[in-house]
């Protein structure tokens, strides 16, 4: 495998990467642009991975050590990380003039970018057509995360975690567990207006199950993924249907049910509505107003009533985010909705629940209990590691079982 450094400041992560890479028992050889050694050594490269690190291509003992491209013909994997908005866009020219330019565009095996960069970098229509074309090529992708940047911006741009780059570039090296499934995934937060200009709503950011259809997908599921209104970019090769309120996800989702061999339900759904929107704005009178209200659509249950013993029903998951008793209120609806997995979450705290980018939940099943915590993606990859013998067991893939 090749770690490839761009250079920029999360360069330090991929002496993480190369770390987890070498101590989950692979295989490294780091390439880097000049740019790159200006934020980290080549020698702590080479102490992690014990190998040489390619960085002149025309140095004569370079080409002793590899010989002309030997690099790019020995590699299974590729990884790009991280991979500055510079190096994207000279990897979209196909050039090659360096030792990690020159080792993508010789390479036969995948390769995985791992994007890093300011968020006005990374939102610019320039980096994004870049990022298109790169995939539309067949290249992979991971990240970037939100949250605090080094030059102290707040946004999309910070390089992934070093072990969920790895991960990634795992399930490229394996074999593809989700193939062939069909994922239906809800997300994000449903609004039900009361006039034009106002609704009722809840604070849920969609990131969670983003998440889920984001891994799903990599882990080569066909993926839908119903949402709610959110600031987030379409995950990528995942068909995207958009709604706003809680009927209209109810009917998306009725819409791709009968083929979904697994239904993921992270949206936080209202569970009411106004009985009846205005159809101008209401003006603003003295004294109280009463709005009345009317229950939505419980999709969930719904979906377990409907599917209750059938012997090749679809595996259902659900989400609770409580503010007490946590476990017990997610074992109640374990049950009375007819879910196979209950995915539990305490709301607040500055690293759990809605908005954060990372996760603390336990995954409440009928007859086991696991407590999860990290970023949003690997709580993802936790709930479809204990989805999938559930899933192999009920649904065998044609010409299984």
């Amino acid at each position: 495998m090749i770690v490839a450094v761009g250079g920029g400041i999360a360069a330090y992560k991929a002496c993480e990467l190369v770390r987890l890479i070498v101590k989950g028992g692979g295989g490294a050889r780091v390439a880097m642009t000049p740019a790159a050694t200006r934020f980290v050594a080549p020698l702590t490269f080479q102490a992690l991975s014990g190998a040489p690190v390619l960085v002149d291509l025309l140095d004569p003992t370079a080409d002793l050590t590899y010989g002309h491209l030997e690099l790019a013909r020995a590699a299974d994997l590729v990884i790009v990380a991280p991979a500055t908005a510079d190096l994207l866009a000279r990897l979209r020219a196909g050039m090659a003039d360096d030792a990690v330019t020159t080792t993508v565009l010789a390479a036969t095996c995948p390769v995985l970018l791992a994007p890093a960069m300011n968020t006005r970098m990374w939102r610019n229509p320039a980096t994004a057509e870049n990022v298109a074309a790169l995939r539309a090529r067949g290249l992979h992708l991971v990240g970037p995360a939100s949250g605090e940047l080094a030059d102290g911006d707040v946004g999309e741009g910070r390089l992934a975690d070093p072990a969920e780059i790895a991960l990634a570039g795992s399930r490229l090296l394996g074999a593809l567990d989700l193939a062939g499934r069909k994922v239906l995934v809800t997300a994000g937060p449903t609004r039900e207006p009361i006039d034009p200009v106002r609704f009722i709503s809840n604070p849920s950011s969609g990131k969670m199950g983003y998440a889920v259809a984001r891994v799903a997908a990599r882990r080569g599921a066909e993926v839908t993924l119903v949402s709610g209104p959110t600031a987030l970019p379409d995950p990528p090769d995942v068909e995207v249907v958009r709604v706003e309120t809680a009927e209209e996800m109810a009917r998306a989702v009725e819409g791709h049910a009968a083929e979904m061999d697994l239904f993921v339900g992270a949206a936080a759904v209202s569970d009411y509505r106004p009985r009846t929107a205005a159809a101008q704005k209401i003006k603003k009178r003295d004294g109280d107003e009463t709005l009345v209200l009317s229950r939505t659509a419980d999709i969930l249950a719904g979906l377990g009533r409907r599917l209750a013993g059938q012997p090749r029903a679809p595996v259902l998951v659900g989400f609770a985010a409580e503010t007490e008793e946590v476990i017990a209120r997610a074992r109640e609806k374990l049950k009375g909705k007819g879910c196979d997995l209950v995915v539990a979450n305490k709301v607040g705290g500055p690293s759990a629940g809605f908005g954060a980018d990372t996760n603390r939940v336990a995954l409440v099943s009928a007859t086991e209990l696991a407590e999860i915590e990290g970023t949003k993606e690997k709580v993802a990859e936790a709930i479809l590691d204990w989805i999938l013998p559930v899933l192999d067991a009920r649904r065998p893939r044609q010409g299984e079982g």
